[in-house]
């Protein structure tokens, strides 16, 4: 027995003593085939024709652990596009395998900051070893040369460092930055970019006092969606996005925000309480957006720039409920990380998550 003893606790010591060693070493072998595997890889290289849509920031201003600042990419063939750069936008484009180098113009649908206050960031992953030789396109509604004025000066200097550091040909200087293009919606809607099979229509949507405010629709090869930005219910919206694949529409629960507010109110934040009330006015419940998408003949919709929080997915059945009566199709709640694949010649409409 004592020797049977000794055995046992001989063999637990070099299990031990083995585990400190191999489990070091596995890991770090894991480590590299990891990064071997993606690090420099172009993982959009073997994909399928058609539009990609990168959920890069489904969330609001309000702190959600699974939702950042308002942020969708978009890869129509392959050319690359970005509506919005909410906060963490460009930070979550990367491990989605989206190439923001290639990144032809990115459209900002108003000018509230959390959709552009990532915007500093985003233009570092456009230019920096993007081996493009003029600055990144920045388009939206008026005032957006102010704001990309604004982000040009606040990185100017850093853009020196990198320069120096890395050299030209990473770091080209003339390609620093952004230029501006304001969009004037006279008409109500119009064609901002219309090459090589890709289409975007810009169309404006209610979200007073801000104005003006737009939503984005892009066509490729018989594919389509629409992005509604931040409105109110707008019946425009579901004319501008008539017949789209998916209808990727902003959501704020009524009910669930007025519990808030009442929160505020019984625990005397009053500043609060007022912020709560007044943002149910310019947005746009799960509900109404149902019956836009049904307006529209969607196929889909998908829910982003969600309001509240919503750090559980069991709370998700209480922030859509009612939508499924209004809208047949599949009704999706985003989060960071979700995928939209729109193959063309084919109907398919396929969900992943890259994160």
């Amino acid at each position: 027995m004592k020797k049977l003893t000794i055995f046992a606790l001989a063999l637990l010591a070099l299990l031990l003593i083995g585990r400190q060693v191999l489990v070091p070493k596995m890991v770090e072998r894991g480590f590299t085939r990891m990064v071997t595997a993606n690090v420099g890889v172009d993982r959009t290289a073997d994909l399928a024709d058609g539009l990609h849509i990168y959920m890069c920031g489904a969330g609001s201003p309000l702190a959600d652990s699974k939702r950042s600042g308002p942020c969708i990419g978009v890869l129509a063939g392959k050319q690359a596009f970005i509506i919005d750069a909410g906060t963490n936008g460009s930070q979550n484009l990367g491990p989605m395998g989206f190439p923001t180098g290639r990144v032809e113009e990115i459209y900002l649908t108003h000018l509230h900051s959390d959709h552009l206050d990532g915007l500093g960031q985003m233009l570092l992953g456009t230019w920096i070893n993007s081996r493009r030789s003029k600055p990144t396109k920045v388009s939206g509604p008026m005032g957006t040369a102010q704001v990309v004025e604004g982000f040009n000066m606040a990185y100017q200097i850093d853009s020196t460092y990198r320069t120096a550091h890395h050299g030209t040909k990473v770091a080209n200087p003339a390609s620093f930055g952004a230029t501006a293009r304001e969009i004037n919606l006279s008409g109500g809607s119009q064609v901002v970019y219309n090459k090589n099979g890709v289409k975007i229509t810009a169309f404006e949507v209610t979200h007073e006092p801000v104005s003006p405010a737009f939503g984005y629709r892009i066509d490729y090869k018989g594919r389509s969606i629409a992005i509604s930005g931040d409105t109110a219910y707008d019946p425009n919206i579901a004319v501008a996005s008539k017949d789209v694949d998916v209808l990727f529409h902003e959501a704020l629960n009524m009910e669930m925000v007025k519990t808030m507010q009442m929160a505020a109110k019984a625990n005397g934040a009053k500043g609060l309480e007022k912020i709560l009330y007044d943002i149910q006015d310019y947005h746009t419940s799960p509900v109404d957006a149902a019956k836009t998408a049904k307006q529209a003949g969607a196929t889909n919709l998908v829910l982003y720039h969600i309001v509240p929080m919503l750090p559980s997915d069991a709370l998700i059945p209480m922030f859509v409920r009612g939508a499924s009566d209004e809208f047949e199709g599949k009704i999706t709640v985003s989060e960071d990380g979700t995928i939209v694949r729109l193959p063309v010649d084919s109907e398919a409409i396929i969900y992943e998550h890259g994160l």
